[in-house]
């Protein structure tokens, strides 16, 4: 079962989180504020994050997070899965595609792609996703964090 996160949610989030963002899926270490900051937006009615729970057999074991953003470049918005954990005893057992096809459905009256970063050397991620559909995109991401 795929659901929106809620307040109840945040002791499970964060252990989970700090997992992910301490993993090979992601380049650098994260600051702890901004898991807080980001469970705070997800369970907002922000227009632009949302936050997910997965679940199995009424027991959590992942979460995502997706934000919207504009893009000129499809006409409209764009959904950007920036976060799927789920937890190593639950991989393989379809869930990652089940969140894939969840965000298809629950966004497909909103954008017009669904987007996402994945390490390459992240081999199961890859498999994950290039077995639903997405392909990579042949852009360089640049970033200024000077603001």
């Amino acid at each position: 079962m795929i659901r929106k996160m809620t307040g109840a949610d945040k002791s499970a989030y964060l252990a989970m989180t700090d997992i992910f963002h301490n993993s090979d899926a992601v380049l650098h270490p994260i600051d702890i504020h901004n898991y807080n900051n980001t469970f705070s937006a997800a369970i907002s009615d922000s227009p632009y994050v949302d936050g997910f729970i997965l679940e199995k057999d009424s027991l959590t074991c992942g979460y995502a997070i997706v934000s919207l953003q504009y893009s000129t470049e499809v006409g409209g918005l764009c959904a950007w899965i920036e976060e799927l954990y789920v937890s190593e005893e639950y991989r393989g057992k379809g869930l990652g595609s089940e969140f894939l096809a969840f965000v298809h459905k629950f966004y497909k009256e909103r954008v017009k792609r669904i987007r996402l970063e994945v390490e390459e050397e992240n081999s199961g991620a890859v498999k994950l996703y290039k077995k639903n559909g997405y392909a990579f995109l042949p852009y360089e991401q640049m970033i200024n964090d000077d603001i």
